[in-house]
């Protein structure tokens, strides 16, 4: 057993603890990896404030990238040393999901008991196959994608979630094709990445639409062509004339049920809500499925942008590196492990695009 500092919840809602934990070694076909970078996403908040249930105490965030430093019997393709991106994206390969490639759906459980305990040997919920909001993981192999050593961690860190997740829903769930129009619901940094993935993807035009005008104007500079507040009487209807026509796709990047409710009012006949952003459980949202069929209107759900983070991620990192997807941009702060309860409170604001902690 390897003894580590993580933040622990041991009470929803409350502040987080930095407490001393024991994390197991690797067995068959898991990796240790030592930490650089954990971003903070808002599920992470969403679940330590109970809005999803689960159990505790827990280790939280998931969002992490760092080096390999200690590997298990079986594994293949990484070694000591190696830069890796963590993911939450634990697949088993040979489920029906899997095989059908939907890994982020995959139907195989993780085990029972995870890799942490507390410092009495009592159980710790390694939350989201992760807990990286510590100095170590140990993850499933098939977590983890190899990076260039050379690149910044804190950047790489934001591919393991939020940057996959928004460009994924664009490429992958929405299969956005060139001259196609785009809403985004939600400038943080979800949207920011649906909007890159628009961007990328050849979209004619992307509407961004926020409740803040600062996010809008951060949102062009990330590839939106056009911003409308969303406290318009009817922002939907400002969306169409700025688009001269109904969006092909609305991206919902916010877990909010009345925005769930209005996204259909943005859309083109044929046109689709990509479901990205997650209520708290319990809340429903509402729609008019006749009025929606009759023109030939969908929605889908995107978990994780429907990637296969070993074929996605490394063609991302590809485009950063040629300068045309935005990483370091989307960093808005750095902190210590210390720190964390105060990086959750500035991601609460609303004002951070990605706050990052770092560890030595």
């Amino acid at each position: 057993m390897t003894t580590i500092k993580a933040a622990v919840c041991h009470e929803f809602g409350k502040p987080l603890t930095i407490d001393t934990v024991s994390l197991r070694a690797p067995v068959m076909g898991e990796v240790e990896v030592t930490l650089k970078a954990c971003a903070i996403c808002h599920s992470d908040i969403s679940y330590a404030e109970g809005g999803w249930g689960g159990t505790l105490p827990a280790v939280y965030g998931h969002e992490a990238a760092g080096h390999v430093t200690s590997v298990g019997d079986g594994v293949r393709g990484v070694a000591i040393g190696d830069a890796v991106v963590v993911t939450l994206i634990r697949a088993c390969g040979t489920c029906s999901s899997c095989a059908s490639g939907k890994p982020v759906i995959c139907e195989t459980g993780a085990p029972p008991t995870g890799p942490l305990t507390t410092a009495d040997g009592m159980p710790l919920v390694q939350a989201m196959n992760c807990g990286a909001f510590a100095e170590k993981v140990v993850v499933d192999q098939s977590q983890i994608v190899k990076i260039p050593k050379d690149m910044d961690m804190n950047a790489a860190s934001l591919l393991a979630c939020g940057v996959i997740t928004g460009v994924g829903a664009v490429v992958n769930a929405a299969a956005l094709r060139a001259g196609q129009d785009v809403v985004v619901i939600g400038a943080g940094g979800v949207g920011l990445n649906a909007i890159q993935g628009a961007r990328v993807a050849g979209a004619r035009r992307i509407v961004a639409v926020d409740m803040s005008a600062e996010k809008l104007a951060i949102a062009k500079e990330f590839g939106a062509t056009d911003g409308v507040l969303a406290s318009e009487d009817a922002p939907w209807n400002v969306a169409r004339e700025l688009m001269g026509r109904g969006a092909d796709a609305v991206f919902v990047t916010v877990g909010i049920v009345p925005v769930y409710n209005q996204a259909p009012k943005y859309l083109a006949a044929g046109g689709k809500v990509v479901m990205v952003g997650m209520p708290h459980i319990g809340e429903d949202a509402k729609y008019n499925p006749g009025a929606m069929a009759a023109v030939g209107q969908g929605m889908a759900g995107s978990k994780m942008g429907d990637v296969v983070i070993a074929r996605d991620i490394p063609w991302m990192v590809d485009l950063y590196q040629q300068g045309r997807l935005k990483l370091d941009e989307l960093v808005s702060g750095t902190w210590s492990l210390s720190q964390i309860n105060e990086a959750i409170a500035d991601t609460k604001t609303g004002s951070a695009k990605r706050n990052v902690i770092v560890f030595d």
